[in-house]
């Protein structure tokens, strides 16, 4: 059994706030209307509703969640669809399930379960199907949304819906496992990753998906770097990254940059931009989640502007290093804020960047293993407590110093030889326990922490 999931699977493009509590459960709503379409079972449909459980319900309304549902059961995919086009779904309107069969939809089809958490994970959803006068539904299906835009039916113990079955020529489950294929092939992780990619999707068909990805995370960074105005949802939370810009090209046109390095506050304001972005409900790629997803792209940006030999191959080293090591923490641990808290979704993304960095500045496997462990070290025990239920206080600002971590880990672990006291198997299951051991109100259900003791004007 192998921890590695694909670069193409783990960094999906889709559109924000949430990867969990929007991507996910519009895959969902599209998965079920496929299913009705593809048993015959569509054309007896008159109403679908929806029960939202656990951190869905608690914070699916800030999130997005609804729109999301019915844009899904509308035919629409996260990778594909006009944000635009989501926004403002929920409504009483009439939709085509599937683009085929015309349903009416009611706001009050869509029904919010807080309090309830269903046994096998805190963002559940259940989706039924009606016909005029049934009594049972014509089909019912329950979902659940394990994190970064993966979602798995109920009795569907580990493979999400999207998983591919086609055998890795090096396959691992832990980092030890990992480092010793390295060892015995004497190839970096990057070529660990490639290799197995290149089996399942073919040489021409990786790069293309990789150079996708990042073109999309690099049009995200540029978006948000240009935008302004308020951002949605009532707190008031003004853009920033392009004030930041602005000055930051000001201070260098004056020619006054000589006097202080910026690389820092430029990290700052890539990361900013993705996360207004993502804020906003525009395009972002998930990596691995929505609310962490400005990190990578960040230190990656950080990498290409200021690394004299940085390269096109370089960002697709980065990728695939940052993919290896997002999926030890996906198997060992969680990528969920409704799972693990945020040590999940920002302390994963800083450890992927902070590996990947490594790599492409000349990293050894153990010194990639190490910048990955540091990262996460020293995001134990954070908590998901998202303000009004919106990915944007703390979230924003959290991306933006979780990018300044990661450029500082790569950058101890390369002064050492990689050897060190705690492995990053070992952090990455002290992130479980931390996970488990965690109050269910610090976990992306705005019960707890900065979501109550903020006040909401």
């Amino acid at each position: 059994m192998t921890a590695y999931v694909s670069a193409l699977d783990l960094f999906s493009i889709g559109i924000g706030p949430s990867s969990s509590h929007t991507v996910g459960p519009m895959r969902a709503a599209l998965h079920f209307a496929d299913s009705l379409a593809a048993s015959g079972a569509l054309d007896r449909v008159t109403r679908i509703t929806c029960t939202l459980y656990g951190s869905l319900g608690a914070t699916g309304i800030g999130h997005g969640t609804p729109d999301a549902i019915v844009a899904g059961l509308a035919g629409l995919r996260p990778e594909t669809c006009d944000p635009d086009a989501v926004r403002g779904s929920w409504r009483d309107t009439r939709i085509a399930v599937n683009g085929t069969h015309e349903i009416d939809i009611a706001r009050d089809d869509i029904s919010f379960a807080p309090f309830t958490r269903l046994p096998a994970h805190p963002n559940a959803m259940t989706l039924q199907a009606w016909g005029t006068g049934d009594v049972l539904p014509v089909a019912e299906e329950t979902y659940y949304s394990v994190g970064g835009g993966f979602i798995r039916r109920e009795g569907e113990q580990a493979a999400p819906v999207v998983a591919g079955t086609v055998p890795q020529p090096y396959p691992f489950s832990s980092s030890a496992m990992l480092l010793a294929l390295c060892d015995q092939t004497g190839l970096s992780i990057a070529q660990i990753a490639r290799a197995n990619e290149e089996a399942m999707h073919g040489a021409e068909a990786l790069d293309a998906g990789l150079d996708l990805i990042w073109a999309s995370m690099l049009q995200c960074v540029l978006a948000g770097l240009e935008a302004d105005g308020m951002l949605p949802g009532g707190l008031g939370v003004k853009r920033r990254a392009s004030a930041v810009r602005a000055r930051l090209e000001a201070y260098e046109q004056s020619g006054e940059s000589a006097r202080r390095d910026t690389t820092t506050e430029w990290l700052h304001a890539f990361a900013l931009a993705v996360n207004e972005e993502n804020a906003s409900g525009g395009r972002v790629v998930t990596a691995p989640t929505n609310g962490a997803a400005g990190i990578i792209p960040a230190v990656a940006h950080y990498y290409l502007r200021f690394t004299p030999d940085a390269s096109q191959e370089g960002i697709r080293d980065f990728l695939l290093t940052a993919a290896v090591i997002g999926s030890l923490v996906k198997a060992n641990a969680s990528i969920s804020g409704a799972e693990g808290g945020c040590q999940a979704e920002v302390g994963s993304a800083c450890a992927m960047a902070s590996g990947a960095l490594c790599a492409v500045l000349g990293g050894t496997p153990q010194q990639i293993e190490n910048a990955a462990e540091i990262a996460i070290e020293h995001h134990l025990g954070l908590t998901c407590d998202p303000v009004g239920g919106l990915v944007q206080v703390p979230c924003i600002e959290r991306n933006a110093i979780a990018s300044s971590t990661a450029v500082s880990a790569a950058r101890l672990s390369l002064h050492g030889d990689g050897s060190h006291i705690v492995s990053l198997d070992t952090v990455i299951e002290t992130m479980r326990q931390t996970g488990l051991d965690m109050k269910t109100k610090y976990k992306e259900t705005s019960r707890g922490g900065l979501a109550v003791n903020v006040i909401e004007c």
